[in-house]
Order: C-alpha cells, then sequence, then structure tokens
C-alpha cells in the first residue's frame, strides 16, 4: 500500500482491468496439476514434484537434446554443482530452467 493510500483505495486500485488475459479461451488447468516422479540424478534415485507444464517443457528439451528427461536433469544437477556449488531448491532452478528455455 502506498503511503497516504486508505485500505479501500489501495483495494480498488488492486482490480483494475488486465489488458492481457492470461487466462486464454483454450486454458488447461491441468498444465498448473502438480505431479511427483521418480527421476534418476546422476545415479541417485529422487523424487521431484513440478507442475504438468514443467514436465512437458522438459521433455520438449530431453528430445531436442536427443536424451530422457533424467539425464537432462542430472546434466542441470552437475552443471550447479560445478559453476555454483550446488542449489538450496533445485525445483526452483528446473522452474526457472524451463522459464528461460521457453522465453528463448
Amino acid at each position: 500500500m502506498v503511503h497516504g493510500e486508505s485500505r479501500s483505495e489501495w483495494r480498488l486500485g488492486a482490480q483494475q482491468a488486465v489488458k492481457i488475459d492470461p487466462f486464454v479461451s483454450e486454458f488447461d488447468m491441468g498444465l498448473a496439476r502438480p505431479l511427483s516422479r521418480s527421476v534418476r540424478l546422476n545415479g541417485f534415485a529422487t523424487c521431484l514434484r513440478l507442475e504438468q507444464v514443467y514436465w512437458e517443457i522438459l521433455n520438449e528439451m530431453a528430445t531436442l537434446n536427443g536424451c530422457s528427461v533424467s539425464a537432462l536433469l542430472s546434466h542441470v544437477d552437475r552443471e550447479v554443482h560445478l559453476r555454483h556449488g550446488g542449489v538450496k531448491n533445485f525445483t526452483g532452478l528446473v522452474r526457472v530452467v524451463c522459464v528461460v528455455h521457453s522465453l528463448k
């Protein structure tokens, strides 16, 4: 809330019209459904919970690289350890990798 605004002014301002509706007519809510999948990261079995849309992006990335999703994720895991000493939230990193891929 901006200094000097009342709570009612803030609520009204937050409901401005959106110019580009993110819920297009063909929007599939199933893409937001989280799914847990078992993957092997550099030989270690683990479970990764991501929304369906991220699994689809990972499948596309793996296909483009001619490898499995597990091999792709193993590469991400290995590189983040080599380049940055690891990451606290691997699932968050995977989401960001997917978004960056989609933006290109």
